[in-house]
């Protein structure tokens, strides 16, 4: 076996990889960890592999370092709402498995290259593609919106501020009761009075954050910080707050963009074209 098998296995592995954590996305709503975890493993192992038979240490080397910074940049965009954890998780194990671009003389593929290493140009890919996905998620859920079908005006108002904003609140939420509640799901805002409701929500110090409220009618009010959604710990705190009747049986969340299919086609066009911002700026440039 040479390198460039080696190298087809890590594509083929990671494509499949990813196809399953979109899957898991679109119907459940997340991607499990363990798959995140698995695809780790097996990128360092093929990439030690890969030492070994090249007898160079760049491989192994590149894979840590390539996870270890792709996570950190992914994790920081998480934390700016860009995405949920599942997806920055999914980046460094990609990172890990492919830390270089490809370029392979026996399989005839030569995308084009960046300066920045070949996750970037995933991430960078991704975010750029995600646009049309967007559009398209978007406009299924107002389509199946009951709302919308019960009041033409929705559609009518759409360019209105006010409309838009009714139309985006009405599409993009809904409530849910507490029993049914899953990990990863984002809390929209849930109004409350009960000070010992803040320091059960403060002492577990996770996803949920309260906030003080500007509504004359209720002192307080929770909702998930980030688009990463509750942990499990905030799952059964929220059931058991429900039980003892500290907040009620409904609450509301956010309906979440899947993004790992974004991930999934980003990944796929940096494996066959490249880098979408180098494609871009070479088209301008040619263009200029």
């Amino acid at each position: 076996m040479n390198l460039d098998s080696v190298f087809l296995v890590q594509i083929i592995v990671t494509v499949l990889f990813s196809i399953l954590a979109s899957i898991f996305d679109v119907k459940k709503g997340f991607v499990p960890d363990w798959l995140n975890n698995l695809l780790v493993a097996f990128g360092l192992v093929s990439n030690l592999i890969l030492t070994f038979m090249a007898g160079n240490v760049k491989f192994i080397l590149a894979s840590i370092i390539s996870m270890v910074v792709t996570y950190y940049i992914s994790y920081l965009l998480w934390q700016l709402h860009l995405w949920g954890g599942g997806d920055a998780k999914l980046f460094a194990s990609i990172a890990t498995v492919i830390p270089f671009g490809i370029n392979m003389d026996t399989f005839n593929i030569f995308p084009l290259l960046s300066i920045y290493p070949f996750s970037i140009s995933v991430i960078v890919n991704s975010i750029l593609v995600s646009f049309p996905f967007l559009i398209v998620f978007t406009i299924r859920l107002i389509i199946k919106n009951d709302s919308v079908k019960s009041n033409a005006d929705l559609l009518i108002n759409i360019f209105n501020y006010n409309g838009l904003r009714l139309l985006i609140n009405t599409t993009l939420n809904k409530a849910v009761n507490v029993r049914d509640l899953k990990e990863g799901m984002i809390v929209n805002e849930y109004y409350f009075n009960d000070y010992h409701v803040c320091e059960l929500i403060q002492e577990l110090d996770e996803n949920l954050e309260v906030y003080k409220s500007k509504d004359g009618n209720f002192k307080y009010y929770f909702k998930s910080r980030s688009a990463g959604g509750i942990t499990s710990k905030e799952v059964s705190l929220l059931k058991i707050m429900c039980a003892q009747k500290f907040i009620s049986d409904t609450l509301c969340i956010k309906i979440g963009f899947p993004f790992t299919p974004a991930i999934l086609l980003g990944l796929l066009i940096a494996l066959t074209y490249g880098d979408l911002m180098m494609l871009i700026s070479k088209n301008l440039v040619l263009v200029v």
